[in-house]
């Protein structure tokens, strides 16, 4: 309190009671507005994050900018890995890729995007989520150019694993960066929609652009010359529009010892990256399983999952920094969309591998025409993703993702019962056009589950924790799939295995399989997702 027999009169005559009075109102206004400009910071440096929305701060083309770049780049790499896949036979030829390391240009890259997300993700954390992103987006440009002007098969598939450990960089970087930019609400739901819909429509339009710039005279490495430049173009804008981190205490090896979990990152990493080798080999060649190596490996994994277990259970309990908490697995709703995320983009990218197979080689089309028939899956994966954003804070998350995905099964089951001289628009047309609806709702509303079920400084690790769990369900689902359309297919009544008819009989056992697995993934929404609840709802 301030005493008003304290101030002095003026020139010696005593102050009256008014005058004390309206001295007193002033003193106490002026100490009132000086302790409402103080920030709680200022004298609770640990309250920070919590109290600065920097998100706030962001004008609102600055968020279009940021959002655009971001989603930009892993538009980019996914796009590279439709040109692959569309690309392949004529990449193969071209530079003389032998027929058992055909799939390995697409396996390396999954193979090695996994195995780093997480390292990457630690990494941020402890050095800031701009310098890894920057970093990881000249890498990406780079290798993707490498790919452009590859001239054996060796190379491009050592450039295409370079290009995986570049886009684990960028992946969960992206993910924090837009969750510490944003605030809470609609434009950070759409914002993290873009950014799902950055790996389904970039893969969609590789697909699309290779069959046309293969039935051209620009040929297919025109396709990664262009990639390569908007990643550049992208890589610049970041530089200058990526906002600045947070100030971190200085770098030390005492800090690089104590807060990355590194005996975590390496079971985790080794687990990830021996079960997908494996796969790899096997999807190759299904008898591959029985070799003694394979056998070997698939022994250590095993040991490897108990044991990262126990090691998280010992960091958490000993307080020490765990690189995925145990803890965090009884948060149903996180579990619940981590085995959905797995089982729908499995399906979704198997799908889109065996459609395009589907359609050049049971139904004899060019690489052009079937590039034409995916066009509905980039309209599609547009409208859902902006529509997802616009709408997620409004409706039950867990009506949006029952209903996209029972509809996505919806996918696999046409082309299951499809006859192959049906015409595109009966059954082909509508798989196309409901396989992406499952993935694309799923991973912006994972997003926003998994921003609360991380703490602040631990967000670019959760990105990559989802990140893993996406990659892990492609390169699990394609050696399934591969396995079970080989084996169905070699067991066929028809003498030549590679005849339309005999291919046939083994993809539409995946077929079947695809719509098995969805119907599984809703059986998960269901039970895991049911207390929900709305999601990304503005924070007062």
């Amino acid at each position: 309190m301030v005493d008003a027999k304290s101030y002095p009169s003026h020139a010696g005559v005593d102050l009256d009671d008014s005058v004390q009075l309206s001295m007193l109102h002033s003193q106490l206004h002026e100490s009132l507005e000086a302790s409402l400009k103080q920030r709680p910071s200022d004298e609770h440096p640990e309250l920070n994050d919590t109290y600065t929305d920097r998100g706030s701060k962001l004008s609102r083309s600055g968020a279009i900018i940021l959002i655009t770049t971001l989603s930009g780049i892993t538009f980019v790499g996914s796009m590279s890995s439709g040109l692959l896949t569309v690309g392949l036979p004529t990449i193969a030829q071209d530079l003389n890729l032998p027929s058992n390391l055909l799939l390995w240009p697409a396996s390396v890259y999954s193979l090695a995007n996994g195995c780093c997300l997480l390292l990457a993700g630690s990494m941020a954390d402890f050095v800031g989520n701009r310098m890894i992103n920057l970093t990881g987006c000249f890498l990406l440009g780079a290798f993707i150019l490498a790919c452009g002007v590859a001239q054996t098969g060796i190379q491009i598939i050592l450039f295409r694993t370079f290009q995986g450990i570049a886009t684990s960089m960028c992946l969960p970087t992206a993910f924090s960066i837009l969750t510490d930019a944003l605030p809470t609400g609609k434009r950070r739901n759409i914002g993290f929609a873009c950014l799902g819909l950055g790996q389904p429509l970039g893969f969609s339009m590789g697909l699309v652009l290779g069959g046309l710039f293969q039935g051209s005279s620009l040929g297919w490495r025109f396709g990664y010359y262009l990639c390569a430049g908007i990643s550049m173009v992208l890589t610049l804008a970041n530089f200058f529009k990526l906002p600045k981190d947070a100030v971190r205490e200085p770098i030390s090896w005492r800090r690089l010892r104590s807060e990355i979990d590194w005996v975590g990152i390496f079971l985790s990493s080794s687990c990830l990256g021996i079960i997908s080798y494996v796969f790899a080999t096997i999807t190759d060649k299904p008898s591959n399983i029985h070799r003694a190596e394979n056998i070997v490996l698939l022994c250590a994994a095993g040991i490897m999952i108990p044991s990262f277990m126990g090691w998280m259970n010992w960091r958490e309990k000993s307080g020490k920094s765990a690189l995925i908490p145990n803890s965090l697995w009884r948060n149903t709703a996180f579990t619940s969309v981590c085995v959905m995320v797995l089982l729908s983009w499995a399906v979704l990218n198997g799908m889109e591998t065996i459609l395009s197979l589907f359609f050049q080689e049971v139904q004899h089309l060019s690489a052009f025409q079937a590039a034409l028939r995916f066009l509905p899956n980039v309209v599609i994966g547009i409208l859902l993703n902006v529509g997802t954003g616009l709408l997620v804070h409004r409706l039950p998350a867990d009506h949006l993702v029952l209903v996209s995905t029972f509809l996505s099964a919806g996918s696999p089951l046409l082309m299951a019962i499809i006859d192959p001289n049906w015409s595109w628009w009966y059954c082909a047309f509508w798989a196309v056009l409901l396989g992406p609806l499952s993935a694309d709702v799923i991973f912006t509303i994972a997003n926003l589950i998994i921003t609360d079920a991380f703490t602040p400084k631990t967000q670019g690790l959760a990105g990559a924790v989802f990140n893993v769990t996406a990659q892990f369900g492609t390169s699990i689902g394609l050696t399934i799939f591969a396995i079970i359309s080989a084996g169905v297919t070699q067991g066929s009544a028809y003498s030549d295995k590679a005849s339309p008819e005999a291919l046939m009989i083994g993809y539409r056992a995946v077929f079947w399989t695809c719509f098995g697995l969805m119907i599984a993934a809703c059986g998960v929404g269901a039970l895991g997702l049911r207390k929900i609840g709305k999601v990304g709802l503005k924070r007062d």
